[in-house]
């Protein structure tokens, strides 16, 4: 019998030493200096590349039956990405300090925007929610995507000035509390309660981050339940859409279509997904299937492998961006770096929510791979404000620094050889 038990516990014996090989791997890998500099460029990079490839099969067959060829909001994703990347570049090799500079001016300028929406001919009413802008042409911009950002850099830099004056709790809340919750009067203002929760927690990250006292804290938290739970009860509409999502199929064609739907597409799928581009809701029975609803899509063709991968991304880069926060000692880039990896996570977890019909539907894209032109272009630029926040980390400058000047060293030998 023994001799029968023995490869086993040899088998187990010898998988012992490769994990614990893997775990100090791993554990290497994590304390070079940048590590969350280069977690945060892969995990993004990939979800950009991931949602580009979804937003073109998700909405290949509106794009022809509407315009005539598959590839029209493709393309206009592309052309937003384009238009993003050299913007985060910049960001991403701004000092911190410099960066700081731009939050009163983004704040100003996105209350400006804002309040723009409500100005007859201006503001543009979509699926109830008039938080579109018209500048004209086809410059049309949803002004409460850049002041997610705006406040997260004014609100970062405004505590980082106060420095020891945080230990008094009025300075905690004044004046980022009375500006903060403009902003979300604003969006509320124009029924976007799915993104005024998003802002709502931007503003919860950050207290919790700049340390407000326990008692203080769960004041704001309670206040943000009670704001939050007046309009939902307020609306017939958010009301309906509460109900419905506990069971979608009671109102199948009525408020519970696009949850009950979303679960289809799931179902559909199966375990492993029936292939990309062989989705069958994206046929127009599901509605915004390649916006707040691609992960339906994704989950659809991809399966559980490829739904899990999203999921992994998104948990890289939180974990990405909480390491930032907590490895640098200066206070304005703890406070960014929390704030916009609350935020990512926060709307993905929203999305993700509503899309599993664990939360009712809401309408948030989903950060990097839901079809958007202001939303995508703000979230890319976060991006690489995130990454130029990770060189902030201790010996993350001199690391980049020796990188270059290695490769400058390369390229003269290779000149020299020639």
């Amino acid at each position: 019998m023994s001799a029968v038990e023995d490869p086993p516990t040899s088998a187990a014996a010898d998988a012992k030493p490769m994990r614990t090989a893997a775990a100090e791997s791993l554990r290497r890998l994590l304390q070079r200096p940048l590590a969350s500099y280069y977690l945060v460029l892969g995990s993004a990079g990939l979800l950009l590349v991931l949602g580009m490839i979804m937003v073109f099969s998700a909405s290949s067959v509106m794009s022809r039956v509407q315009f005539g060829y598959p590839y029209y909001f493709f393309a206009r994703q592309l052309a937003w990405v384009i238009v993003a990347l050299p913007f985060a570049w910049i960001a991403s090799r701004m000092p911190a300090r410099l960066i700081r500079r731009f939050g009163l001016p983004m704040l100003v300028v996105a209350a400006m925007l804002l309040a723009l929406t409500f100005v007859p001919g201006l503001g543009v009413t979509r699926g109830g929610n008039t938080n579109w802008l018209d500048l004209g042409g086809p410059f049309l911009i949803q002004p409460s995507e850049p002041a997610k950002l705006a406040l997260i850099i004014w609100g970062a830099g405004m505590f980082a000035l106060k420095g020891r004056l945080l230990t008094q709790w009025k300075h905690l809340m004044i004046p980022f509390v009375p500006v903060a919750g403009a902003i979300v009067a604003l969006t509320i203002g124009q029924h976007d309660l799915g993104t005024a929760l998003v802002l709502m927690a931007i503003v919860l990250t950050l207290l919790w981050v700049v340390g407000v006292p326990t008692w203080l804290f769960g004041l704001a938290l309670g206040v943000v339940g009670v704001v939050g739970a007046y309009f939902v009860t307020a609306s017939e509409n958010r009301m309906s859409r509460v109900v419905s999502f506990l069971d979608p199929f009671s109102d199948f064609s009525g408020t519970g279509y696009q949850a009950a739907n979303s679960i289809y597409a799931f179902a559909t799928g199966g375990w492993w997904g029936s292939g990309l581009g062989a989705s069958r809701l994206k046929w127009g029975q599901l509605p915004e299937a390649h916006t707040d609803f691609i992960f339906s899509i994704l989950g659809e063709e991809l399966g559980l492998p490829g739904a899990l991968m999203v999921l992994g991304l998104f948990f890289t880069l939180g974990f990405a961006g909480i390491r930032i926060a907590m490895r640098t000692t200066d206070t304005f880039t703890r406070l960014a770096a929390a704030g916009i990896t609350g935020w990512l996570i926060v709307q993905a977890i929203i999305n993700l929510g509503s899309v599993l019909v664990v939360f009712p539907v809401i309408g948030v894209p989903l950060p990097l791979v839901s079809y958007g032109g202001a939303s995508m272009v703000v979230v890319i630029v976060a991006v690489g404000i995130l990454m130029a926040l990770a060189k902030e980390e201790p010996g993350a400058r001199e690391a980049l620094a020796a990188r270059k000047q290695a490769r400058r060293e390369r390229r003269q030998l290779r000149r020299t050889r020639g």
